[in-house]
């Protein structure tokens, strides 16, 4: 299995390897081979949750697919592209023009993952998404040629907002991401709760991702009198935001924060005394049941006892479906993106992880959602047991309504 994960192997060393490529390929027609690019965050605000725990992810699925056929080999690469679109798109039109890869996994940055929707459609490849959270991708952005995995931003707001006004927290303020996705979550959660009946009463946009200190922002929220901070942002942004909320003390004061988008990597940064009492939602917890527990043992194995985010479950959960489905259609048709990514969503994907779940038409893949609530310390009896339950938001109520999303997919 191939792994390259350097921007600067990938847009060097790639061409040189596709030379190598070209001149082995007749050598390879014995064992077909199935090449697959994940786009991710090696460094950045988001690395903890993605990164390596996602190339993990889809190695491992690659791995379970070859053990089950062994007459196919599965190259996984990858590269880190900064947060931005514009290397993201440099890199995936290499590997698809020159290193013949046929699929795009991953893109932890919603800009880039728009940009990238584009460009698998114009090249008639096939993306899954399993880490951006703009609800665009299934909406006005949606394509023929990419799924939506995992989560997004209206899941996100439906579960964590309205659930919070009922709870008596009916006034918030956002600190959120000044690009798309930070934007795309803090609309879609005001909507929800002014939808409950509370009220917002301010939002602050903060540079990405260049911003670490947000004590004025998390100062002008405190004036607000809001109840409920919400943070739409995600990765180490949220992180700084939880640790200097607790410097101020705004829970001693009454203020509760709501993580719109963190995962369980980032929480085990932050700590159990900083982050106690702080409500989030998620697609997948390691601790939920037998399933879940054992991919987390394989999983942490491998990433010194780490265990994986929703969307390092969801890498393997998707490279899976994509796998069995090229294998049921023929690897023949592998080069046709949209004709892999129709037979996809005809077929509902099934893994051990999220279990059996239907793929729509706009390419959104349903999965139920949990609102989480994080353990003090007193209540944490071992290693990342962080979570309690508060609510599980069925999959065919998590989503936004199909024909509420603008897709030009679908026909009213």
């Amino acid at each position: 299995m191939t792994i390259d994960l350097t921007r600067r192997a990938a847009l060097g060393g790639g061409i040189a390897a596709a030379g190598a490529l070209g001149a082995g390929r007749a050598r390879a027609q014995a064992k077909k081979t199935i090449r697959i690019g994940i786009l991710t965050d090696f460094n950045g605000p988001n690395s903890a949750s993605t990164g390596k725990g996602s190339v993990t992810g889809s190695q491992l699925a690659a791995e379970d697919f070859m053990q089950a056929h062994p007459d196919i080999k599965v190259e996984i690469r990858a590269a880190d592209y900064q947060s931005k679109p514009d290397i993201a798109t440099s890199i995936a039109r290499g590997w698809i023009d020159q290193d013949g890869v046929d699929l795009i996994s991953n893109v932890n940055n919603s800009a880039a993952a728009l940009a990238i929707a584009s460009l698998v459609k114009e090249k008639n490849k096939a993306a899954l998404f399993t880490a951006p959270a703009s609800s665009d991708l299934t909406g006005k952005a949606c394509t023929p040629n990419h799924i939506h995995w995992t989560y997004d931003t209206w899941a996100l707001g439906n579960s964590t907002g309205g659930a919070m006004v009922k709870a008596g927290g009916d006034t918030w303020y956002f600190i959120a991401a000044d690009y798309a996705f930070g934007r795309a979550l803090a609309r879609d959660t005001a909507s929800f709760v002014t939808g409950a009946g509370g009220k917002v009463l301010g939002t602050v946009y903060t540079p990405f991702p260049e911003t670490t200190d947000f004590s004025s922002f998390i100062l002008q929220a405190q004036a607000s009198g809001a109840k409920v901070v919400g943070l739409a942002n995600s990765g180490t942004n949220t992180t700084d935001c939880i640790k200097q909320g607790a410097e101020f003390g705004l829970r001693k004061h009454g203020i509760r924060m709501a993580a719109l988008l963190m995962m369980i990597p980032d929480l085990h940064g932050v700590g159990l005394p900083s982050a106690q009492g702080l409500v989030l939602t998620e697609s997948f917890y390691w601790d939920r049941n037998d399933a879940s527990r054992a991919y987390g043992k394989r999983f942490g194995a491998r990433m010194n006892g780490w265990m994986p985010s929703m969307i390092q479950a969801a890498d393997y959960s998707a490279i899976t479906h994509y796998l069995k489905t090229v294998q049921r259609i023929g690897l023949d048709h592998i080069g046709d993106g949209r004709a892999v990514i129709a037979a996809m969503k005809a077929e509902p994907s099934n893994d051990p992880l999220f279990g059996t779940c239907v793929i729509r038409a706009d390419g959104r893949r349903l999965n139920p959602m949990y609102l989480f609530q994080v353990k003090a310390p007193a209540e944490s009896k071992y290693p990342w047991d962080y979570y309690k339950l508060l609510r599980t938001t069925p999959a065919d109520k998590a989503f936004r309504p199909m024909d509420k999303g603008g897709c030009p997919l679908v026909h009213s």
